[in-house]
């Protein structure tokens, strides 16, 4: 087989530790019929294990020597498809699955550091076309997904998943479960779309968050007092009045917000 290197302006670090291989896709728990998407499958570490388990299995790789591999190793499988693309790209809602009993995806993904963030917006975007997401970040994202209220590690990210996604982390991959081994651990967490979807105006409300975390040791009304929405084609909004409507002290900060209150927040822009 054509051998192959990691390439750093891939952000590329491929998981070779079958002790972790293992971990995760018992974690995904691949069915037979089941569609499965992989994001970055590499080498394909993953990917094998997946089309053993006779799921149908679409594997989503840019890297053009990543994809020669690829096809060498698995292009006679059935059950395998190759997506030659960037997962920013892709729309998720042409792979959806066409078994009646469950028609979602499963998504595996070892994502590259450098697009954790985009890429997690774009997943949560087409939430409604998967069943859940098993995805490796950088653990101090991980940390940031999952921070509770009032922790520090808590900012845009973590408020945007909450209000989509339900969020467990599994367990962390150290660096020597690598090659080459990265500089930082990894982390595997869990993400399931929620069954209720309150907040439906997903550009204003990443417009809300992402102003109200602008500078995290200011309050949200320091933050946003002269916030331009986009979305809201430049409106004057009186946030002192927002808060009051929403019952929120305008005087805290934004990560000791809990979900409810950013949803009164967003309810009472909506319906100012």
């Amino acid at each position: 087989m054509k051998q192959s290197y990691a390439k750093k302006s891939f952000g590329q670090n491929f998981l070779i530790d079958e002790n972790y291989i293992d971990k995760i896709i018992s974690a995904l728990n691949p069915q037979k019929g089941e569609t499965i998407v992989e994001i970055g499958a590499g080498r394909g570490a993953l990917t094998e294990k997946l089309i053993e388990s006779g799921a149908n299995v679409s594997a989503i790789e840019l890297e053009r020597d990543m994809i020669a591999v690829l096809k060498e190793r698995f292009s006679a499988a059935e059950n395998f498809r190759l997506i030659e693309s960037d997962a920013l790209k892709v729309n998720f809602s042409e792979l959806t699955g066409t078994q009646a009993e469950n028609p979602k995806i499963k998504l595996v993904a070892n994502l590259p550091y450098y697009i954790s963030t985009a890429i997690l917006q774009k997943l949560i975007e087409q939430a409604n076309e998967f069943s859940e997401m098993i995805l490796m970040f950088q653990r101090e994202v991980v940390e940031r997904i999952t921070a509770e209220v009032g922790n520090s590690d808590r900012g845009f990210l973590t408020v945007l998943t909450e209000a989509y996604l339900e969020s467990k982390k599994l367990f962390d991959v150290p660096p020597s479960a690598f090659r080459p081994a990265p500089k930082v651990w990894s982390s595997i967490v869990r993400l399931k779309p929620k069954s209720e979807i309150k907040i439906e105006n997903q550009i204003l409300f990443r417009e809300l968050v992402s102003a109200a975390f602008m500078q995290k040791r200011k309050t949200i009304y320091n933050n946003l007092k002269n916030a331009e929405l986009k979305s809201l084609s430049g409106a004057q909004i009186d946030w002192l009045e927002i808060f009051k409507t929403a019952d929120v002290e305008p005087s805290r900060r934004a990560e000791s917000l809990h979900p409810s209150e950013w949803e009164n927040v967003y309810f009472a822009i909506e319906n100012g």
